[in-house]
């Protein structure tokens, strides 16, 4: 519980705490990934990385590796994109809140979806979009001084609140 003398949470830390437990659903037990859509401060959507509808989840069924890299599930960002679609939810000029910096495909369909800035709790192998995202005005935020990261397993909440600073843990 936050100390009354402590102050908030700033809303960048908020939404990529939200997006920590939203990575708790992941069903790749490689590595749990979450990702939120927000717009003026309200989530559009969420996503984390799991298998097709309908298909065994690989931390069941096994991976399918490519290149050192499990391809058998949804990433949490397309997830993301993919349920704001499905409800008819727009969310050109949002942000997204990933636990990790989006992969090459990811980031291609956060920039032709309209997505104007990326906030990023650890970086995730592919250096590509940070030029890239330059070039088409997105604008990246490294929360990694949080110490947010994704991993496997899932946090607790518990070690969600023990992962923030004390100035920044809320009730």
């Amino acid at each position: 519980m936050r100390n009354v003398n402590e102050p908030r949470a700033d809303w960048d830390s908020y939404f990529m705490h939200i997006a920590l437990v939203v990575s708790s659903r992941a069903t790749c037990d490689r590595k749990h990934v979450g990702a939120l859509l927000v717009r003026d401060r309200i989530i559009l959507s969420t996503g984390y990385n799991g298998s097709i509808r309908g298909m065994p989840h690989c931390d069941e069924a096994g991976h399918i590796l490519e290149n050192g890299h499990c391809v058998a599930t949804i990433h949490a960002e397309a997830n993301a994109i993919l349920q704001a679609a499905r409800n008819g939810v727009r969310i050109e000029g949002a942000d997204i809140y990933t636990t990790a910096s989006p992969c090459w495909p990811c980031f291609k369909l956060i920039a032709n979806a309209g997505i104007k800035r990326i906030v990023y709790g650890e970086f995730y192998r592919d250096d590509r979009i940070f030029d890239v995202a330059r070039q088409v005005g997105i604008a990246l935020v490294d929360l990694s001084a949080l110490g947010v990261q994704s991993r496997t397993p899932a946090p607790s909440a518990d070690e969600v609140a023990a992962a923030l600073p004390a100035e920044k843990q809320t009730a």
